[in-house]
C-alpha cells in the first residue's frame, strides 16, 4: 500500500513580512495553542518588528508530527531554526507552557552566543516553581472539563465530539510537558531584561510567587497584572502588546 508522506514545515512561522527587521518578536503558544494564536498581533506590530510564532509538533499544520519529548527538546529545535534566519535583535514571549519554552529557548540562544534582548512571560510560575500537577493523568472528561472551565476551549467546539477526540491527545501531551518540566540545576542567569505578566483571577498562578522570575536574569525585571482569567490577556491583547512594544522601545530597539 502506498503511503503519503507530508513534509514537516518546522517550528517557526513568520506572521508578517519585514525586510531587515529591527527586532524579531518570537511568540510561544500555551498548551493546545498554535502559531495562529498570535496571528492577530501582526497588525499591531510597529514598522521594523517581525512577528514570529512557534508551531509545536502535533498542532495545526504539523498534526502528523510526533509530539516533542521535553521542553528542552522544543527549545533546542526553535533556537536552531532562529539561528538560520537573518540576524536581528530578538525578544521572546510565551504564555503558560509557552513561558517555560521561551525561557529555555533564551538559555539556548545565550549559550550559542546570540542572547535575546528581552524575555516576556505570562501566566506561568518561574522555572524552579513550575512543573508538578496531575492534570495530564485525568480522564478525558475531566481534562476536557478543566480546560473548558479555564476558557481554553472555544464555545463553538466545546461540544463537538469529533474535534474533542482529535484535540485531546495533543492537549494531554502539552500539559504533560508542562507538568513534568524541570529546569537544569545551576543554570547561568540570562543576560537580558525579564518582564512578567499575569491576570488577577487566574487560578493557575500564585501572584505572590511571580517575583521569582526576577532571578532568571541579570537585567531589569518588571511585573504587570490585568483583571481576568488565565487566557484574558490573550483574548484582549491590546494592552499586553502595547506594554511589550513600549518595553522594547525603552531597551533601545529602534522604532
Amino acid at each position: 500500500m502506498n503511503q503519503v508522506r507530508t513534509r514537516d514545515r518546522g517550528w517557526v512561522r513568520a506572521l508578517n513580512s519585514v525586510a531587515n527587521p529591527a527586532v524579531r518578536l518570537v511568540c510561544f503558544p500555551y498548551s493546545g495553542g498554535s502559531a495562529a494564536t498570535y496571528r492577530a498581533w501582526a497588525s499591531a506590530m510597529p514598522a521594523g518588528f517581525q512577528l514570529i510564532a512557534v508551531q509545536y509538533p502535533g498542532h495545526a499544520d504539523r498534526i502528523a508530527a510526533a509530539p516533542a519529548g521535553s521542553v528542552a527538546e522544543m527549545a533546542s529545535s526553535v533556537a536552531g531554526e532562529l539561528a538560520r534566519l537573518d540576524p536581528a535583535r530578538c525578544a521572546l514571549f510565551g504564555h503558560s507552557l509557552g513561558a517555560v519554552v521561551a525561557y529555555e529557548t533564551a538559555k539556548v540562544l545565550q549559550n550559542n552566543g546570540t542572547p535575546a534582548d528581552c524575555l516576556f512571560v505570562s501566566g506561568a510560575a518561574a522555572p524552579w516553581q513550575a512543573g508538578g500537577g496531575t492534570t495530564h493523568r485525568a480522564t478525558d472528561d475531566e481534562l476536557w472539563s478543566a480546560l473548558r472551565d479555564l476558557g481554553g476551549i472555544e464555545a463553538d467546539i466545546a461540544d463537538h465530539a469529533e474535534l474533542r477526540e482529535l484535540l485531546l491527545p495533543v492537549l494531554r501531551s502539552d500539559i504533560a510537558l508542562h507538568e513534568t518540566y524541570r529546569p537544569a540545576p545551576e543554570t547561568e542567569p540570562l543576560r537580558c531584561q525579564v518582564r512578567c505578566y499575569y491576570n488577577t483571577e487566574d487560578p493557575l498562578v500564585d501572584s505572590a510567587r511571580l517575583v521569582a522570575w526576577a532571578a532568571v536574569g541579570t537585567g531589569r525585571f518588571g511585573l504587570r497584572a490585568w483583571p481576568g482569567g488565565h487566557f484574558q490577556s490573550l483574548t484582549d491583547s491590546t494592552e499586553l502588546i502595547g506594554d511589550i512594544v513600549a518595553t522594547l522601545a525603552e531597551s533601545g530597539v529602534p522604532q
